[in-house]
């Protein structure tokens, strides 16, 4: 048996909390992560997992060796990657998610620059508004927008941030006259996006006199992908919210214009997070420079910011 192996399956088990989970991750059968652990079980003499039809949890003894695991795997991953860096180019699959919305704006009209200098990592994106679990869908890292979480299990480089852009379309404008305050938006159409699974919009979030104060406006219309809600606006259909960095080249064009903007609020930030308990890849750290580098290229005001974060609050990242 190769013992290795055995307790990087085992610790893909525990963090996917499923044997198909990590079967997926690893891209193996489910019947090689199955026999694996029955295996590594059998060379302790010990049992790691309770299975039930539903649940699958840590004995006492699997806890105490997943923690050794991690330790273990860390340092061998971390000297592997100093040798490698030295050696070589980053390597390897990357599986990175984020929405739909930031690849068009940003990343996939870059891409040819990502696949000239990286040229041997092979990159998958999965683009989705529904925030993914990284451990459990096999994720290595993730563009995430928010307020950092104090309990999250994510660690988060920081690549920038971002302006929440209220705007319409001018021909909305000239049917409707452009709200001055917050409060004015009860007499507008608002297009509302869903960021959860509850049907419901949230509300929006300005800045009144140094303090947040959160409108809800009614939004008779909702929508839970960003580029359906930005065509929305676009087509007069009522004021929407959206990310400056989504907003931007349609104001420049005239098809948008800003309002409230003196209600703007703080910059949200934006970063790349990764699980606390792997060790930071070489292939991960030369995304994040490369998409910090895009970022700032896009938005001369960003400024850098250091490791060590917590992640932030997966829900905030669309529109």
């Amino acid at each position: 048996m190769d013992k290795l192996r055995a307790m990087q399956i085992f610790s893909r088990v525990v963090e996917a909390r499923s044997f198909a989970g990590a079967a997926r991750s690893l891209s193996l059968p489910r019947s090689t992560v199955s026999r694996s652990i029955q295996e590594l079980e059998a060379a302790l003499g010990a049992s790691l997992l309770q299975r039930t039809t539903r649940t699958l949890r840590l004995t006492p003894n699997g806890s105490l060796y997943y923690d050794h695991c991690q330790r273990i795997l860390r340092d061998i991953e971390g000297i592997e990657d100093i040798l490698s860096e030295g050696a070589a180019s980053p390597r390897g699959l990357l599986r990175v998610d984020m929405t739909a919305s930031f690849a068009r704006a940003l990343v996939i009209p870059a891409l040819h620059d990502f696949r000239a200098r990286y040229p041997d990592i092979d990159l998958s994106l999965t683009l989705d508004d529904r925030p993914v679990e990284l451990i459990q869908e096999g994720v290595d890292c993730a563009v995430r927008a928010g307020t950092p979480e104090a309990l999250s299990l994510l660690v988060a480089r920081r690549i920038g941030s971002f302006d929440w852009i209220t705007c319409a379309a001018p021909g909305y404008l000239r049917r409707h006259p452009a709200p001055c305050t917050p409060d004015d938006l009860v007499r507008h159409e608002i297009v509302g996006f869903q960021s959860g699974r509850n049907g419901r919009a949230g509300g929006w979030t300005f800045d009144v006199d140094g303090e947040p104060r959160t409108i809800e406006a009614g939004a008779r219309l909702t929508l839970n992908e960003t580029d359906a809600y930005l065509a929305c606006g676009l087509e007069g259909l009522g004021l929407i919210r959206i990310a400056s960095y989504l907003a931007a080249p349609h104001l420049r064009a005239g098809r948008l214009v800003s309002v409230l903007a003196g209600y703007q609020g703080e910059p949200v930030p934006l970063s790349l997070v990764y699980p606390q308990n792997r060790h930071l890849s070489s292939a991960v750290r030369a995304f994040a420079d490369w998409l910090g580098e895009l970022y700032r290229a896009r938005e001369p005001g960003w400024q850098p910011a250091g490791w060590g974060a917590r992640a932030p609050a997966p829900a905030d990242m669309a529109p």
